[in-house]
Parts: structure tokens; sequence; C-alpha cells
């Protein structure tokens, strides 16, 4: 329920009030003295989602608008009428004029949110090269990003160009702030002694998740935007929901950060790719369903401009979105294709060793190292195996070793292979 009060003009009480009889509205009036223009003050209550007709129909009755109009959230209201108003305007949507208000407040001063932003995404590092998901978590609590998606949705929606603009603006340079940052934290990281020297990042499992974008970080992001509209169409768990979007933007862009301060740029590029594709999907998911949810600008005269920034905004992101995950798809595809090739590799091989040819003289598999990744699928380069075999000291070993077990892989997997084999003594006491 929503409690309201409205300033009545001069001479337009008696249509005013019939406009809340007409819709069986409880109310009080009180007779305004601080302002000439004004003659009464009224205040009614309301389902939240009846909020903005019974104000349109207040404004066509004489309200002005954008003149002292107070939403508030009452902890109970009595009412004869209270019943049948629910069964009127049932549903849970906020009303436009909440959205609007709600939406500035979720987008900070600009000096607020890049400090929040600042810090999160060092947590964030920090939490990158730990290797911590809860430091990560942590990390996502702090980061203010759920306000500019939101803004930027609500601004297009409701025809709003500077909230729309502000909110697209504090999106961009935020995630190219965050990437900046966490380069920057990256290259003290790396001269300091906090770190083994030699670490590779691309070793670290929570790093690693983010320098191979899958098709599945596009669902998370769609899914978190739809959360986060519910959200704030609903007045429910902002905060919680907030952390969704923020994991599927601020990791993917501090390990691009770190990227930069690794001197690796296909760990920099793959995951600002994951960063622009999550950050589309968001803002498509947002607002699409603030327009389904029936929210339009409060002049008519601006619905069709609305509607057509609406169609195209969403038109464009679906586009850029479609491009980019036909690349994530591929990268998808090949790591997984790649994951199978290193599967079957290792089983071969390790069943070639167990044949009575090859374990009756002592050889054993010591290391498999296989050099392909999603570059070489998509090229479709061969597959690079490294062996090391272990066999005792006054064993011989077969010449044609590397070339069986080259036939043996192509036979199995049906694909080309580069094969190298290395050998080490070994002895063992009696």
């Amino acid at each position: 329920m929503r409690l309201v009060q409205v300033l009545i003009p001069e001479g337009k009480r008696e249509s005013v009030l019939s406009v809340l009889d007409n819709e069986q509205i409880d109310y009080a009036v009180w007779d305004e003295t601080g302002r000439g223009d004004f003659e009464a003050l009224v205040q009614f209550p309301i389902p939240s989602i009846g909020v903005e007709p019974i104000l349109d129909k207040l404004r066509e009755a004489g309200v002005i608008r954008g003149v002292y109009t107070i939403v508030l959230s009452p902890e109970t209201v009595i009412s004869e009428h209270i019943d049948m108003l629910k069964s009127r305007y049932a549903g849970e949507r906020i009303s436009r004029e909440e959205l609007i208000a709600r939406a500035r407040s979720l987008a900070p001063a600009a000096s607020t949110y890049f400090a929040f932003l600042i810090l999160s995404t060092i947590i964030a590092t920090a939490g990158l090269l730990l290797d911590s998901v809860a430091t990560i978590i942590g990390a996502m609590v702090v980061a203010p990003l759920m306000g500019p998606a939101i803004t930027a949705s609500v601004g297009t929606v409701v025809d709003d160009r500077k909230l729309a603009s502000r909110g697209v603006v504090l999106q961009v340079t935020g995630l190219v702030m965050a990437i900046a940052v966490s380069a920057l934290v990256g290259f003290f990281i790396k001269e300091s002694f906090f770190l083994p020297p030699g670490l590779d990042i691309r070793d670290v499992t929570q790093i690693a998740e983010r320098i191979s974008p899958n098709f599945l970080y596009v669902l998370l992001a769609l899914g978190s935007g739809l959360a986060g509209t519910i959200s704030v169409i609903r007045n429910v768990g902002s905060a919680l929901v907030g952390v969704a979007i923020a994991i599927a933007l601020i990791p993917p862009a501090a390990t691009s950060g770190l990227g930069i301060a690794w001197g690796l740029p296909g760990v920099a590029l793959a995951s600002a790719l994951l960063v622009v594709i999550n950050m589309l999907a968001v803002n498509v998911s947002t607002l699409v369903l603030f327009w389904l949810s029936g929210f339009r600008p409060p002049e008519f005269s601006a619905i069709n401009h609305a509607r057509y920034a609406v169609i195209s905004r969403s038109a464009l992101l679906l586009i850029a979105i479609t491009i980019l995950s036909v690349v994530l798809i591929l990268v998808s595809f090949s790591s997984y294709q790649t994951y199978v090739i290193e599967q079957k590799v290792n089983e071969e091989v390790n069943y070639m060793f167990e044949e009575p040819m090859y374990s009756g003289i002592g050889l054993t598999p010591v290391e498999v190292s296989i050099g392909y990744d999603s570059g070489n699928i998509l090229l479709e380069e061969p597959v690079r195996v490294d062996i090391v075999v272990a066999h005792p000291a006054a064993q011989e070993v077969p010449e044609d070793i590397a070339i069986q077990i080259d036939r043996r892989l192509t036979e199995a997997i049906n694909r080309n292979f580069e094969v190298r084999v290395g050998f080490v003594e070994t002895q063992q006491t009696a």
C-alpha cells in the first residue's frame, strides 16, 4: 500500500476530490496556508500499482505535474474501501513516479559511485589472485553496478534522456575504470613479494574461468538483469540482486586488468569480451522488462518516441549480443573439444603402455602434456602431444614409439597429431 499526499491548486478542489469520490478512495483534506497558489492538501491510501493511474487522473483534474507529491509506504492502512481497491488495482508493481525516484537513488553521486567501484575492484582483484570465491563475492557486495544499468533502462522507457545517458556513462566509465584499477593493482602485486615469482595467472582457477568465456555467462547476465528489474519493480531485495549483476561484470573486468598487468593480451581480450557481452545482456533484459511491465512516459506525446527508443536500442543490443554470442559459442565449443581431446589422449596413452609389448619391458608414461587450445581447433592445427616415458636403465626402448603413439591417437580420435617422446632412466633397489 501507498499513502499519497498532493497539493490542490486554487479552484481545483472540487474536481480533484470528485476523482477520488468516483474511485471510492478514502481521503483526508487540509486547508493549505503556506503558498498562495494552492488551496488544500489531500491525502489518500492506494495500492502501489494504483498510484500511477490515479495521479494521471488527478492531473487531468487540475493537479500540477511536478508540484509537491509525496508517496509514502505506510505500515498498515485500515479503510472500508481498501479490499475493493486491492481487487481493482491488483499487482505488486510500483508507480512510474516511484520507479524514477528509485532509479535516481540507485545511481549515486559520481564520487560515491567511483569510490565504491574502485574499492570493489581492488577486493575482487585480490580475490582472483588468491583464488578465493568468498573474497570475490564480498567485493560484489560493495560494487554499485546495478544502479547505472537500472537508471539507463528507466530513462529510456520514461523518455528521460538525461537519466538514460547518465546510466550509460556511469556503466561504461565504471567498467573502464575497473579494468584500469585492476591493471595498476596487478602491476604492483606482480613486482612485490606477495605472490610466488613466475606465477602464471592462467593457472589460477578463478581467473581461468573468465579467460575461457562460455555462452552460459550470457544466461547469467540476462538472469541477473531480469532479477534486478523485478526487484526494483516489486521493491524487494535489490541489494542482494545487485551482487549477481556485479558478479557478471566486475570479476571479468578485474581479470582483463590482470591480463594487461601480466602482459597477456589473450587474457585481457577474452575477459574484456565477457565484460562487454555481460553488460549488453544486463541492459537489454532490464530495458525490455521495464517496457513490458507497462512503464511509459508521463506525457502522452512522448510515448511514441519512447517506444521507438526502446525498440531501436533493444534491437541494437540484441544484434551486438548475437554477434558476440557467436564468438562465445565457438569458444565454448572449442573449449569442450579441447577437454574431450585431452581426455581421450590420456586414456589412449595409458591403454597403450598397459599392453604387454610396453609394460613387459618396464615402460611407464610419467607425464602427458597436450599443447592444444581453442585457437588450434578453430585453425584445424595438429594436436601437439609431449610425453615423458620412464624406462629401466639397462632397457633399450623401441625407436618408433613416437610413430606408434601418433598412429594410435590418429585412429582413435581422427585428428592430426605431432608427438614428441622423451625418456628418463629409472633405477630401483632390489
